[in-house]
């Protein structure tokens, strides 16, 4: 189906200019020809890359369906931009922001630019924001894209892509690997002697961190309760904190530092003292992590290389050289006062 934002006939691929009628999509045109959307994508913008018989099917195929190839997409195939897209879920995270400036200074030194966006974790506003910014860079970064895999997959077969936390097979990706933090976080909270432990997941159903974490825990004998999944906010934490003083649990691993620190904030409005009474580990290593009182135990995922990889695979990318390439970004266990002993 074409990757058309609900509601209109705005879409990722060429379309129809005239109004009032159903567009039609370059992937009919590809069926009609028997080809692959990128050979009709070439076709119209490198007609002198694709045989001759086949570029006469194409033509062929798009008159008799009435296929207009959208101008916009027809200069962005035509000359680069010297530009690269970043779209990420929520620019309030403290975790996003040295992500884009370190990919900005990856990209400066490559000769690029890097225009970021932010999708407020709706699939709607992603669906907007990446058919503003397709137009304007020669490729594009999207971060736990809420796309399904047949929309990511037909932007890919258009535009250079690279994704994530996010897996589509065929598409190059960046994946970050919690297992080794994860891990070192388990072992951590059993060698101070915590059995019971709390997850607040803000996770959606089809990212893996959650079972990751269940799987961790059990290895190490720790039981752990979730609770979620939520939106991955501070004021998830604060909720989540309440529901942590009715419980047992003495330890907590929140999906985020932002969660953590959401947490952190309402136990001690609570009375509750951490580490004494519970221990905290949040996930990412923000500055704000370091500098929280107490100072946040977490699993630091390095945004200096997970900017630099994601930059050069999509360079890699739209050179033609990445293929479904995947590059994993590992983690560690950063402690400090924010876990102790367990105290109940």
């Amino acid at each position: 189906m074409p990757l058309t934002l609900p509601g209109t006939f705005a879409t990722i691929l060429p379309i129809d200019d005239q109004e009032g009628s159903v567009a039609v999509t370059i992937r009919q045109v590809a069926q009609a020809a028997g080809v692959s959307v990128s050979t009709v994508s070439r076709a119209f913008t490198a007609p002198d890359q694709v045989q001759p018989q086949t570029l006469q099917r194409i033509r062929d195929a798009a008159a008799k369906l009435g296929y207009t190839p959208n101008p916009a997409a027809r200069s962005l195939r035509g000359g680069k931009t010297e530009s690269l897209g970043l779209i990420i879920p929520d620019i309030t995270n403290p975790f996003f922001p040295p992500i884009f400036k370190a990919m900005q200074a990856r990209a400066r030194r490559l000769g690029y630019t890097v225009l970021a966006a932010d999708t407020d974790e709706r699939e709607s506003d992603e669906l907007e924001t990446i058919t503003a910014v397709s137009k304007r860079v020669d490729g594009m970064i999207l971060w736990a894209s809420t796309l399904s895999e047949d929309r990511l997959a037909e932007l890919a077969e258009t535009m250079p892509v690279v994704l994530v936390n996010r897996h589509v097979p065929g598409i190059p990706e960046i994946q970050i690997s919690l297992t080794a933090g994860i891990s070192q976080a388990a072992e951590h909270l059993k060698a101070y002697g915590h059995t019971r432990c709390v997850f607040v997941n803000g996770s959606r159903p089809e990212l893996s961190r959650g079972k990751s974490i269940r799987e961790a825990f059990e290895a190490h004998d720790l039981s752990l309760v979730e609770f979620g999944p939520y939106e991955p906010r501070f004021e998830t934490g604060v909720h989540a904190a309440t529901l942590v003083t009715s419980s047992d649990a003495t330890a907590v691993l929140a999906h985020n530092d932002l969660v953590a620190l959401g947490v952190l904030h309402q136990l001690a409005k609570l009375g509750v003292d951490v580490p004494r009474d519970v221990s905290v580990i949040g996930i990412d290593d923000t500055l704000l992590a370091e500098t929280s009182t107490p100072s946040l135990t977490t699993i630091r995922i390095s945004a200096q290389e997970l900017a630099t990889h994601a930059a050069d695979l999509l360079l890699d990318t739209i050179g033609g050289r990445a293929g479904g390439r995947v590059v994993e970004i590992g983690s560690r266990l950063i402690p400090r006062s924010s876990t102790g002993p367990a105290g109940r």
